[in-house]
């Protein structure tokens, strides 16, 4: 098999762990195979795949795709470090408004797998960073949203106190006084 699947303390939310084949000319490694991810609980299609790179200390998030285009992605970092963080948004989940927060770099391949009804931000812990990430929906301008980096009902240990912000990114609301339009769907 080509990749482990490890959930976290919040189970939907996984890290990804590829299997790699290193040799005297580099390495080889497969980042996605639907057949395996589906096997894993992971069915959503993916149709964009994005990427960007940032310095140490930028913090992007935390951001997320309203309903009905709501997003699950799968994020895996290129060069660099990150520090990675998913938060529950779904009301009435047994973890709203909990977080998951897991370090992905090119040198561990770690990939970080949050659902639809997850907000998702980074912090860049390196001196720069490439991060590649697929979306199981494209972007809708109209239904992105965010909530509040530091939000003290969250309390995420960022590994930085002082994070470099985009103006968008300093605007948002607290989870306590968004709407995110997820409902927990117990199955």
């Amino acid at each position: 098999m080509p990749f482990t699947f490890s959930p976290t303390r919040i189970a939907e939310v996984l890290v990804i762990e590829p299997r790699v084949f290193p040799d005297e000319r580099g390495f080889f490694m497969e980042t996605y195979k639907r057949s395996e991810f589906a096997a894993h609980g992971i069915a959503v299609p993916f149709v964009q795949c994005n990427h960007s790179r940032s310095s140490r200390g930028i913090l992007r998030g935390l951001h997320f795709q309203k309903p009905p285009r709501a997003q699950a992605k799968l994020v895996r970092v290129v060069s660099g470090a990150i520090f990675d963080v998913a938060v529950d948004l779904r009301q009435g989940a047994p973890t709203y408004g909990h977080w998951v927060g897991v370090e992905l770099s090119a040198s561990n391949n770690k990939m970080l797998y949050a659902p639809a009804g997850f907000a998702h931000g980074f912090c860049v812990i390196s001196t720069d960073a490439d991060i590649a990430y697929m979306t199981s929906d494209e972007y809708a301008p109209a239904l992105e949203s965010g909530i509040a980096w530091d939000d003290p009902d969250l309390n995420i240990a960022w590994p930085t106190a002082a994070p470099q912000l985009s103006a968008r990114d300093r605007q948002w609301p607290r989870l306590r006084d968004s709407d995110t339009g997820f409902v927990f769907e117990n199955r």
